[in-house]
């Protein structure tokens, strides 16, 4: 949602759309075609790549609450005026960072059919493109529609009607926020949880090893909801490792220049 800000409402949908096309070409016609050539030629290069993806995952988590806590975010609900050269930035930026988490989904996705035959594994990574694009894009148009939606209901005569539409209007604000909160959490848990099961199968297994160990011990001592408690360790520590990572990549790529700059 966070990419049409500043739009006025009747391009909003539009601009979604252009991001959504643009996301579906990338899937088709650039990582559809890489992913399956790796698959049949150079099986053993998914595994790295997969913890590529997982460290850029860190990285932008990580880079978020850099940006919250350093101050170099932008102020919320600010409205820039957005013009036809600036939409084309914008959307084009938007297909960029799109394009990572869209390689990152299908080769997670080509790693859980690996076994299949080479058709069976293209129609179905076919699929997977087309149903993630709908899904994901389908509901961030709801979710941006919501409070146009809202208004329309406020405007309705008195009753429980206009109640529930200022309360989505009075609503949105909140959950857009809630939402970019758990998006930077679900992106350190699974850059996290990627790079360890990724650590264990190239053979470097005490990180994950570890992490079981912990699942089970906190399972034992507390002894009930053990898949519950199990899951919550590995999230948690998965979470710690991802943060670990990305405030690494963070420090590299933007404090170590500046201070290097600092001192010329």
């Amino acid at each position: 949602p966070r990419y049409v800000q500043g739009f006025t409402a009747d391009r909003e949908i539009p601009v979604i759309k252009r991001i959504a096309l643009g996301s579906l070409r990338n899937k088709l016609l650039f990582i559809l075609p890489a992913a399956m050539l790796l698959s049949q030629f150079a099986e053993w290069l998914l595994t790295p790549l997969l913890m590529v993806g997982g460290v850029y995952l860190c990285f932008e988590g990580a880079e978020k609450i850099w940006e919250k806590l350093s101050g170099h975010h932008p102020e919320a609900g600010a409205q820039v005026e957005v013009g036809p050269e600036q939409e084309a930035q914008l959307v084009a930026g938007a297909i960029r960072t799109d394009f990572i988490l869209s390689a990152e989904i299908m080769v997670i996705s080509l790693n859980e059919v690996a076994s299949e035959p080479f058709l069976s594994r293209l129609m179905i990574l076919v699929v997977v493109a087309f149903a993630i694009t709908a899904l994901v894009y389908g509901v961030v148009g709801l979710i941006v529609k919501m409070d146009d939606v809202g208004l329309r209901l406020a405007e309705r005569p008195a009753g429980l009607v206009p109640r529930i539409g200022r309360g989505l209007v009075r609503g949105m604000p909140r959950l857009l926020a809630l939402l970019s909160t758990v998006g930077i959490a679900a992106m350190l848990w699974v850059g996290g949880h990627i790079l360890l099961s990724g650590f264990d199968e190239i053979g470097w297994s005490g990180p994950y090893d570890l992490v079981h160990h912990a699942e089970e011990a906190a399972a034992d001592a507390l002894g009930v909801l053990e898949g519950v408690v199990s899951w919550l360790v590995n999230t948690g520590l998965s979470g710690i490792l991802g943060v670990a990572v990305g405030a690494l990549v963070v420090t590299v790529l933007h404090l170590v220049p500046r201070r290097g700059a600092a001192a010329h």
